[in-house]
């Protein structure tokens, strides 16, 4: 029987995908598997995969014929995984060697549904090690309870997929899947949708992962349409916690947390096209408005001057060209990179 699968997303990484397969090695156990997707390289990453299929114990390679991104990427994944237990990796972040094993006995050994875990960024030569936003570690919890409050940083706002394991029961219930066609914050309505529904979980201090920053790659560090994409998934994630039974109290998070990265992309246009600058400006109007019009007053006012000055500007947009209201020509989809 298959203990872990670990699924592990490529697109055009052929610098890095070397550290991540030799990690992957230095895991490697007879129980385990790893399922390698790659999606749809041009780079020779491809060629890369195809030699770890043979070389690599308990690897499983599947081939897109047309580059789909991570969060497709990863449903592939998921669709093919047969381990008791499921991870992430990125293709191009690495582990530690015997990083797997301890994340399985530590969810083992607590017996929830999930398991989240500290993790390594690594930018350039730079360590720094980030901690998952949980106080209380070793201990099972209710995650729903996780998820306030509304005004600090709580474990929805940490959504990496890779910085922990999940038990194969969530699989099957449907929690574990990514929304297609999301090629930026995939992992936002997937984090907001697991601390609703599943029942336990626990944060563990376990160190093993290291997240590489700052590569030309990286969606984080491009400026196109793909970046807007944060808007849909929350507009998910907004749509689906007023349907909770509890929407009361979670509703006032997510909007705060909405209006918080509004606040951030609005302050980042310089590294955006201009025409995606405009479209982002017009959408995060619309969006605004969208919302609870009180929670949304309620939110800027406990953010500082800065950010909520931003928001509150957009927020003035009150009819917008035709120009900014018609649908902006996307390039084709580049890829599954880091989030």
């Amino acid at each position: 029987m298959v203990k872990l699968s670990v699924i592990v997303p490529f697109y055009n990484v052929l610098p890095y995908a070397s550290d991540a397969l030799r990690s992957l090695h230095a895991n490697a156990r007879t129980d385990f598997e790893f399922v390698l997707v790659d999606d749809c390289s041009t780079d020779g990453t491809r060629e890369s995969l195809e030699r770890a299929e043979r070389e690599l114990p308990g690897a499983v390679l599947i081939r897109h014929e047309r580059n789909g991104g991570l969060a497709a990427a990863r449903n592939s994944g998921l669709d093919a995984a047969r381990g008791e237990f499921v991870t992430f990796l990125d293709g191009d972040d690495w582990l530690a060697p015997g990083y797997l094993a301890e994340l399985v006995a530590a969810i083992e050994g607590l017996g929830t549904d999930f398991v989240r875990t500290d993790h390594v960024r690594c930018t350039g030569r730079e360590r720094r090690v980030t901690r998952a936003p949980v106080s209380r570690r070793n201990e099972v919890l209710r995650p729903r309870d996780a998820i306030l409050p509304a005004d600090r940083t709580t474990s929805v706002d940490y959504p990496m997929a890779w910085a922990g394991v999940y038990r194969r029961t969530l699989l099957d219930r449907g929690l574990l899947h990514f929304t297609d066609g999301l090629r930026t914050a995939e992992d936002r309505p997937w984090i907001w949708r697991l601390h609703r529904e599943a029942e336990s979980f626990a944060a563990v201090s376990l160190l093993g992962i290291f997240y590489r920053r700052g590569i030309d790659s990286s969606l984080t560090q491009i400026g196109d349409i793909r970046q807007l994409d944060f808007i849909r998934a929350f507009d998910q994630v907004i749509e689906e916690t007023a349907e909770d039974p509890d929407s009361e109290q979670l509703l006032p998070k997510a909007v705060r947390t909405y209006c918080a990265l509004i606040s951030h992309h609005l302050g980042s246009t310089e590294r955006y096209e201009a025409a995606v600058a405009r479209k982002l400006r017009a959408m995060s109007a619309a969006a605004l408005n969208r919302m609870p019009q009180d929670m949304v007053r309620e939110a800027l006012g406990s953010m500082d001057v800065a950010r909520a000055s931003r928001v509150r500007r957009v927020r003035r947009i009150q009819r917008l060209s035709p120009v900014l209201r018609g649908p902006l020509t996307e390039p084709a989809p580049t890829g599954a990179v880091a989030p």
